[in-house]
């Protein structure tokens, strides 16, 4: 439930009607990036892998090792509000916190690489290259999603209208026009995912450590 607060109108210098609004803090935008820690999992079978990564998959290639994060996009909202002696409109100040990111995100490595083989790490460290992909893309939106925010909802005054209704458009439009958009931006990460699974690259890590990956594959 949102706080109300019923201030009366007040006679200041001059007989001017002072105006209840001034009593709200400024209209706010705090963006933050989901910091968790990613979980390893060595249970599953490249077999299994395969499966697990159909969808990003190429023909004739086997997943070693898979990235798996959820896209994650949470607004937080607050809005104090006041509502004038005749209560037929309100001031309304939101305060808003989007917090973004992949929670969970996972690293999985085919259980035929053991811990401390060389297989192991060198797919390991390929899916490494994921994250840190994954990592650096958030980083690199953060800046463009708090302009985009700040430039819609922190107007510098609160907002004016009938009372009742600030609540429930702050949240259809975060909803419905907000949301999608940062879970779009978020997913453009998934052309730098593509440049890192390359022909090449995966020719590399199977190829590893002497022949062990192809041979443990077998």
């Amino acid at each position: 439930m949102r706080p109300i607060c019923l201030l009366p109108l007040l006679i200041g210098p001059g007989l001017a009607w002072a105006d209840p609004c001034e009593q709200l803090p400024k209209p706010t935008v705090t963006v933050k990036r989901l910091d968790d820690r990613i979980s390893l999992n060595t249970g599953y079978s490249y077999k299994s892998l395969n499966n697990l990564g159909a969808a990003i998959n190429r023909p004739g290639r086997h997943v070693l090792g898979l990235t798996r994060g959820n896209a994650t996009v949470l607004f937080a909202v607050t809005t104090p509000s006041v509502i004038d002696p005749t209560e037929r409109w309100e001031c309304a100040s939101p305060q808003i916190t989007l917090t973004f990111g992949f929670s969970p995100m996972t690293v999985y490595v085919a259980k035929e690489f053991p811990e401390g083989s060389c297989a192991f790490k060198e797919v390991h460290e390929h899916e490494m290259r994921h994250v840190k992909a994954y990592q650096s893309h958030l980083a690199g939106i953060e800046k463009e999603l708090t302009t985009a925010l700040t430039t819609r909802f922190a107007t510098g005054a609160p907002w004016r209208g009938p009372v009742g209704q600030a609540d429930s458009k702050l949240q259809r439009e975060l909803n419905e026009q907000w949301t999608p958009y940062v879970q779009r931006e978020i997913r453009r990460v998934e052309s730098a995912q593509a440049l890192i699974d390359s022909a090449e690259e995966y020719e590399r890590v199977a190829n590893a450590c002497a022949g062990e990956v192809r041979k443990l594959m077998r």
